[in-house]
């Protein structure tokens, strides 16, 4: 099985090249199962349904999302009634919407976990008794486990995935928007990124202009950042998982523009 993560979507234009593109490069490679963090797919952050439905039916399987996805009040409906958009898990159970979902794939059940971090971020149920409850909850349910969390800090991430190394497949950060070249099996036969990176604009500072951040770094005072224009990069994680092992055996970073 050929499983392919895809960083942040940035906007309309990133939303689109996923699109256009999914359906061709999943044949080209193979791929089995998407997953990918559409929390900033519309502008000013956050997402509409019509952009979910839309990454959905293009290929995307599992859309999971982090901090942005209540920036669109309108998803919120949809949040309860769809299980392939995800929320990160350890907001409150009041909240819209759910924090895992089990889909199939090439006849294996793969459940998917989408958690947010704590450091630099907002104080959230800890991610990881959220993540053992969760595993807990569907033990004997599911054949593999992803899980993306979306977090700030590099160090969380890490310490996270050696916590469920051994225990989850596949492990992706989200959340910065810079794809970090650390992917690898972990001892205990995880497969982990720091990060995935994001489809959006490459020559833009994560996905937006140069200048508002520039002139907000500059001066301390606020800006109205705008998404940046030109060609689209998408960072993505190309995860194969042996059947006959049940192991990941290979992670490998794939760009595309």
């Amino acid at each position: 099985m050929n499983i392919l993560c895809i960083g942040d979507i940035v906007g309309p234009a990133a939303a689109d090249f996923v699109c256009q593109n999914l359906w061709k490069i999943r044949k080209e490679y193979g791929i089995t199962l998407t997953v990918a963090n559409g929390e900033n797919a519309d502008p000013g952050n956050g997402i509409t349904q019509n952009t979910a439905e839309r990454l959905l039916a293009s290929g995307v399987d599992v859309i999971t999302s982090g901090n942005h996805i209540w920036q669109k009040s309108g998803i919120y409906p949809f949040l309860d009634d769809c299980p392939y958009i995800l929320r990160p898990a350890n907001y409150p159970g009041s909240n819209p919407g759910h924090g895992s979902v089990i889909v199939e794939a090439n006849g294996k059940r793969v459940l998917v976990i989408n958690v947010q971090g704590v450091v630099y971020m907002e104080p959230l149920a800890s991610p990881f008794d959220t993540v053992d409850a969760i595993l807990k909850q569907n033990a004997g349910e599911y054949d593999l486990a992803i899980l993306d969390i979306h977090a700030e800090a590099t160090s969380e991430k890490a310490v996270l995935a050696h916590y469920f190394d051994g225990r989850i497949d596949i492990i992706c950060g989200t959340h910065t928007h810079v794809q970090t070249a650390d992917d690898r099996i972990l001892p205990g036969g995880s497969a982990f990124i720091t990060d995935l990176g994001m489809c959006g604009v490459l020559d833009s500072s994560l996905g937006v202009k140069y200048e508002p951040v520039m002139q907000k770094l500059r001066t301390g005072m606020p800006q109205r950042f705008e998404l940046a224009t030109g060609n689209i990069t998408m960072n993505s994680v190309v995860f194969v998982y042996n059947e006959q092992k049940q192991a990941v055996e290979l992670v490998k970073r794939v760009n595309f523009s």
